[in-house]
């Protein structure tokens, strides 16, 4: 199967009007080790149910999105891929990104991580996507650089054009990459101002790996609610929200809020016109408390 996309999904319409293109084009991406170009704000569909997925990521490609990220686990992959198909946008100008779930034990070999990969296509309804992901590394089992030896061969394919990691720690970094010299393109981790991860972000940005955050926000923890963050808003004329979202462009990091009410997953893309300075970084800065609100993978083995 090809790497690329090209022309419309079947029976699809032509791309939108020059608004979409315009939201588009304010849109910072960046480029991964293997020259894959990743926007660098998406829209996350986790807790999105399946039957409500189609109309929530169909509002969120009308705001101007165009990088979907979702997941096996999430059990939305086919509302997704409905809402995919019938937007009227180029495959080409769609970046879709998919998690392979710790199943049973018996899937994370070889053979099951293929079986697992067709489903997940077979779900989206796509002859390829973007990126995939491991989703956890479960290190205390230690079968995850086979997954990754897979997903190494899945990419040579052409049926993922990037392919990376999500919650893994710098050892499962080192050891991936020493066992087969492919740098993962992404480490999709929990990041926010609570969390920064400075230390791993710095291992990445060594290495060439693209760090990608989940949820960005602070998972509706009180982050927004913290009245620097109210301050910097105020200043600036925008959301808490926003600012944040600001602060992950700002750092390089790739974002992918999550929403399921049209204001705010247009609001969320809303961040063209306004920078934040060093004294609001340095506020910013100030409310790292080295709190996670999900688990740390080291412990995290969920079948």
């Amino acid at each position: 199967m090809h790497s690329g996309g090209s022309g419309l999904f079947p029976g699809a319409r032509s791309p939108r009007g020059s608004k979409d293109r315009s939201l588009v084009s304010n849109l910072p991406s960046i480029t991964l080790n293997n020259g894959v170009v990743m926007p660098q704000l998406g829209f996350g569909v986790w807790q999105v149910p399946d039957d409500e997925a189609t109309a929530t990521v169909a509002t969120a490609l009308e705001a101007g999105y165009r990088s979907i990220d979702t997941a096996a686990i999430y059990e939305n992959e086919v509302g997704t891929g409905k809402a995919l198909a019938s937007s009227g946008i180029a495959r080409e100008e769609l970046f879709v990104t998919t998690k392979m779930w710790n199943s049973a034990t018996e899937t994370w070999t070889r053979e099951g991580v293929l079986r697992e990969f067709d489903a997940s296509l077979d779900r989206l309804g796509l002859d390829h996507v973007d990126l995939y992901l491991i989703h956890w590394p479960r290190a205390m089992r230690d079968d995850y650089v086979t997954v990754y030896r897979t997903l190494v061969e899945i990419a040579a394919e052409g049926r993922a054009k990037a392919i990376g990691v999500s919650n893994f720690k710098r050892p499962q970094l080192e050891r991936v990459i020493a066992d087969t010299s492919v740098v993962p393109a992404v480490n999709q981790i929990e990041l926010h101002p609570n969390f920064p991860q400075a230390e791993l972000r710095a291992f990445h940005a060594e290495q060439g790996i693209a760090t990608e955050a989940w949820s960005p926000l602070g998972q509706g923890r009180g982050l927004l609610e913290d009245a620097t963050l109210a301050r910097v808003a105020a200043k600036h004329g925008k959301s808490p929200a926003q600012v944040v979202l600001r602060w992950h462009l700002q750092l390089g990091n790739v974002a992918i809020p999550k929403s399921a009410t049209p204001s705010r997953i247009r609001e969320n893309i809303d961040l063209a016109g306004f920078e934040l300075d060093a004294d609001d970084l340095t506020a910013i800065a100030g409310l790292d408390t080295g709190t996670r609100v999900g688990p740390d993978p080291d412990d995290f083995d969920w079948n």
